[in-house]
């Protein structure tokens, strides 16, 4: 298997979780239908998650439509993918100025592990988006 073949194989993968996760985590009681949340709120977490679904069909279809120019279609697949994680990224880190919060207390919690004497808290979404993003970079240097 070639390196810029199995560089398509990683951005489909981020692609396509990026757009099927959402539909189970999102579309729930945990979110969409979360009657504790306001309803304007549960109409964002919908559009997000049909706008994030509609982003990953694009961007796989463009990893794997026969084109002269492949190279132009990864890297904006590439790109399309990426977008949505480094936007989770600027609402994490700028959540103090909306006090936003990373989970919701009737929502599925952040996984608590003990390093060393102390009990750390990692929020699945961000391990998600990191660990995603890490993909991303790596399959951009091997194409």
């Amino acid at each position: 298997m070639s390196a810029p073949f199995f560089a398509r194989l990683l951005i489909t993968a981020v692609a396509a979780g990026q757009a099927i996760t959402p539909l189970f985590i999102d579309l729930n009681r945990t979110h969409a239908t979360n009657p504790l949340w306001p309803g304007h709120a549960r109409f964002h977490v919908v559009w997000q998650t049909v706008a994030l679904f509609l982003l990953g069909v694009v961007g796989v279809t463009l990893i794997w439509l026969p084109s002269p120019e492949p190279r132009r279609l990864f890297y904006l697949a590439t790109i399309l993918t990426a977008v949505p994680m480094l936007s989770f990224l600027v609402a994490m880190f700028s959540r103090r100025a909306y006090d936003g919060t990373l989970h919701d207390p009737n929502g599925i919690q952040p996984v608590r592990m003990r390093i060393g004497t102390t009990v750390r808290e990692f929020d699945m979404n961000a391990v998600l988006v990191i660990a995603g993003l890490v993909v991303v970079v790596s399959a951009v240097l091997m194409f």
